[in-house]
């Protein structure tokens, strides 16, 4: 099957429904897969649940899924940037299932994996545990936490091949891996298509055998949350 797509419609054509449970990644706004976030927007399907460590910033990634009342539920670890995320949260309008950092990438990894269930300290003692199973493994208390899986997960790359072997460049990295594996269809949008053959064995992130579609999207956008400049001291004479 042919995994290269046409434009970013033909990606997600025919695995969009609403109610489905979308892991998206990114850290922030970095390496987050914009152009398939604004093609899931543009194809309307709402009452979704997004796994994310965070939720954009407001017109921007998931901001714009918020905007459009597109999400019920966010499974998330971060959402201090998102003025809107706040808002729709605190006024009951959306779900939140907030997550320890590290908690969320084993809960996603795990998924990947094949693994239902696992036991973390993180959390125990607190409202993170509350509902969960608590169990002690010599002298400590353990929580468990369960494995995440997508219907759908989007994810930005670096490069990709015409096999969906996939590179990801820098701390564009981030949760982009881990989500790759943990969805029953995985769409990626790459930076540049190269030919299959090109890379490495020992430097392909993610295997093609996880990544059903992929997408070109050259020269993204590429957002700075926080731009802060040291002002320039004027030269001496």
């Amino acid at each position: 099957m042919r995994k290269v797509k046409s434009s970013v419609a033909e990606a997600l054509a025919g695995v969009l429904a609403d109610g489905m449970t979308i892991m998206s990644g990114g850290f922030g706004l970095c390496g987050i897969p914009e152009a398939l976030i604004e093609g899931i927007e543009a194809s309307g399907a709402k009452g979704l649940t997004v796994i994310s460590n965070n939720a954009g910033v407001d017109g921007i990634g998931l901001g714009r899924l918020l905007a459009t009342r597109q999400i019920r539920k966010m499974v998330s670890s971060y959402v201090g940037e998102n003025k809107l995320f706040a808002e729709q949260y605190l006024s009951g309008e959306l779900e939140l299932e907030f997550n320890p950092q590290g908690t969320l990438a084993e809960r996603i990894r795990a998924g990947g994996a094949g693994i239902p269930a696992f036991f973390t300290r993180t959390g125990v003692g607190t409202l993170i545990a509350e509902g969960k199973e608590v169990r002690r493994f010599g002298e400590d208390d353990y929580v468990m936490e369960t494995g995440l899986v997508a219907d759908v997960s989007v994810v930005h790359a670096w490069q990709g091949d015409h096999e969906g072997n996939l590179v990801y460049r820098m701390t564009a990295r981030n949760f982009n891996p881990i989500m790759a594996t943990a969805g029953k269809v995985t769409i990626a949008e790459v930076e540049e298509l190269v030919e299959t053959g090109t890379f490495d064995p020992d430097h392909i992130h993610t295997p093609g055998i996880f990544v059903d579609r992929l997408v070109l999207v050259p020269e993204p956008r590429k957002h700075i949350e926080q731009r802060t400049v040291r002002q320039r001291h004027e030269e001496v004479a």
